[in-house]
């Protein structure tokens, strides 16, 4: 009898033993980088080319929001430079008519300088051409004043026209990173306003595992690290991945009540997020376990 308690207790100890070594060092759930793309227009949704599911690409022309309004305020700004345009070309004739006008007093006021150092002019003559010289150095100055007014007026249309063409180019929807459409929010149709939600991507082909390690496995964890994670392949076995740890919090938190039991959930751990290549299997939810 002796003997055959000794056989039966010395396999119980090794299966223990095992099922020690087998087990994980930390546990937790997938999660994705999540991007909730908004309306950068306002107006209704004329095209929609998506769908929950899709893979979509970074750069990938998506739709676009109605833009007649738009286009018609920038077509009335096009008008309002035309005719500040032509209120510059105005102007500037004016200028050089002025211009002209000075070319001939200056002549004049030269010759009445001449005639006068030789006594053959008077004063009030010269004083007069004198005048007349200076009252159209005058008007120039004054008319070219204007002519930098009416320019500032005109770039201030340049800048309105530049905001609604930026506007007009926002009005196309142009999908900002390579994913899956996880939601959607609005359908073709329907009013888009500015900022608000169209719907959610994430990167599937890469995704992260948040684990809680308690303080005493902390020291033993460093960003870079590679480890083994598993998920469950069927009910008995699980299926391996190679993970690398990028992030490790810097404070203590409650362990989560995704956790089971309620003696761990009192503890106090940090949390660890771990990087792990996606063949497609994983989902955003699944649990997830850890070899360090």
């Amino acid at each position: 009898m002796k003997t055959k308690l000794i056989i039966l207790i010395i396999p119980a100890f090794i299966m223990a033993c095992s099922g020690g070594d087998n087990e994980s060092d930390a546990y937790g759930n997938f999660e994705a980088k999540e991007v909730i793309v908004s309306a950068e227009a306002q107006g209704k949704i004329l095209e929609f080319r998506l769908e929950e599911g899709n893979t979509v690409k970074k750069g990938q022309y998506i739709g676009y929001i109605d833009t007649i309004p738009l286009s018609i305020q920038k077509e009335q700004l096009m008008a309002q430079k035309q005719a500040v345009k032509s209120k510059i070309t105005n102007i500037r004739a004016q200028v050089d008519v002025q211009e002209e006008q000075k070319a001939t007093l200056k002549r004049e006021l030269e010759r009445i300088k001449e005639l006068y150092s030789e006594n053959a002019a008077t004063q009030q003559q010269l004083d007069e051409i004198k005048g007349r010289y200076d009252v159209v150095v005058k008007q120039i100055a004054a008319i070219k004043t204007q002519i930098t007014s009416v320019s500032k007026e005109m770039d201030v249309i340049d800048k309105q026209i530049k905001l609604l063409t930026e506007k007009i180019s926002n009005s196309k929807i142009i999908n900002p990173m390579d994913g899956v459409i996880l939601e959607k929010y609005l359908e073709k149709h329907e009013i888009a306003v500015t900022g608000k939600a169209l719907y959610k991507v994430a990167r599937l082909d890469e995704i992260e595992l948040r684990v809680y390690v308690s303080g005493a496995q902390l020291p033993g964890i460093k960003i870079g690290q590679k480890v083994k994670v598993l998920i469950d392949k069927d009910k008995k076995t699980n299926q391996e991945y190679n993970g690398e740890v990028f992030w490790i919090s810097d404070q203590a938190e409650f362990t989560p009540k995704i956790i089971q039991t309620k003696e761990e959930r009192v503890n106090m751990v940090y949390a660890v997020k771990i990087r792990v290549k996606n063949d497609g299997k994983i989902k955003i939810g699944m649990p997830g376990e850890v070899k360090f």
